[in-house]
């Protein structure tokens, strides 16, 4: 690295980065405060981060103390997905040499189901997975990291079952005609609506025509069938 420009950030401006700066020889400038037109790599990708990451934290509907995990998770998804526009390769493979596999990716935030296995002591009749929260994915092993809704803790695990169908749907919506993320509800009438309709066909000048008839006859009138 030779040159580095922020925008007078405090992550970059500090006595202990400009030391570091000095000692390795990196040339350090600073861009026109509220300019983002005039920053550099550095900041543009941050600013990348923080789109992603907000993105999903809204998205997902959970907490945002959980922003680490979903920062986390949007760099891990960017070095494996996104390409470089003049190599034409993701970051994943310039430093590791080879395609990475993507296979394992999930909708982050979805629901997850945890093998409970030997974890706690467990009855005959006890469930044996955990309801949990889908945070992203292990630095360190080949993992999934979750949110146990049963422990309130974030822990490690494999052995696991995803349920995506939920990831975007709200399920205390208030609205009476529309849900969160989903097409409209079909609008179907009300019981009084049929009764009323029901009401008025058998009420009309023919109606009453008819069942004179068949009363002055001695016959039955049978009700309309509505389907």
């Amino acid at each position: 690295m030779v040159c580095l420009r922020d925008d007078h950030g405090t992550k970059f401006e500090n006595f202990s980065f400009i030391d570091y700066c000095n000692e390795h020889g990196v040339e350090h400038n600073f861009s026109a405060p509220r300019t983002p037109q005039q920053n550099g790599v550095v900041e543009r990708k941050n600013r990348n981060l923080e789109d992603m990451t907000r993105t999903m934290l809204i998205t997902s509907g959970i907490a945002r103390n959980f922003w680490v995990e979903a920062l986390n998770t949007t760099c891990y998804i960017i070095n494996r997905c996104m390409i470089r526009p003049i190599l034409n390769k993701t970051p994943y493979e310039l430093f590791k040499g080879r395609k990475p596999n993507i296979m394992h990716l999930r909708i982050f935030g979805c629901k997850y189901f945890v093998h409970n296995n030997g974890k706690n002591t467990l009855g005959k009749f006890d469930p044996r997975s955990d309801e949990a929260i889908f945070l992203g994915y292990s630095s360190h092993s080949k993992a999934y990291k979750v949110f146990n809704k049963k422990t309130l803790c974030v822990e490690e695990s494999v052995h696991v079952l995803f349920d995506e169908s939920n990831s975007l749907i709200e399920d205390d919506a208030q609205d009476d005609e529309f849900e969160l993320g989903l097409a409209r509800k079909d609008v179907l009438p009300t019981q009084e609506e049929s009764k009323n309709s029901q009401e008025g066909s058998s009420t009309g000048p023919d109606s009453k025509a008819k069942r004179q008839d068949f009363e002055q006859t001695g016959g039955t009138l049978a009700e309309p069938c509505l389907e």
